[in-house]
């Protein structure tokens, strides 16, 4: 069975919030997520999927989490890349 490691962005008073977590069923933990029935840190919001990694065993999964979630430096290189490419994507829809 495969497990993802995977952080989620959500916008909450002109700042944006991180969070990490681990799943087997990615498309389910983010509906769960947006519909507040996911962890209690991320009930009241709606969250993007921005990073997500596979991996083979749900040891290697906790492990990784557990490195990303401390690892602040680059959560925000992976908010601040995605970003980026989103204001990118505004501005190519405005030229359009």
């Amino acid at each position: 069975m495969s497990f993802f490691v995977y952080m989620i962005l959500s916008k909450h008073k002109d700042k944006f919030i991180s969070y990490v977590g681990y799943t087997n069923n990615i498309k389910n933990r983010i509906h769960l997520h947006n519909t507040s029935k996911g962890a209690k840190f991320t009930k009241g919001k709606k969250w993007e999927l921005i990073y997500h990694k596979k991996y083979q065993n749900k040891v290697d999964a906790m492990k990784n989490e557990y490195k990303l979630k401390r690892n602040y430096k680059l959560r925000t290189k992976i908010k601040l890349n995605y970003i980026k490419d989103e204001k990118k994507k505004d501005i190519h829809n405005l030229t359009l």
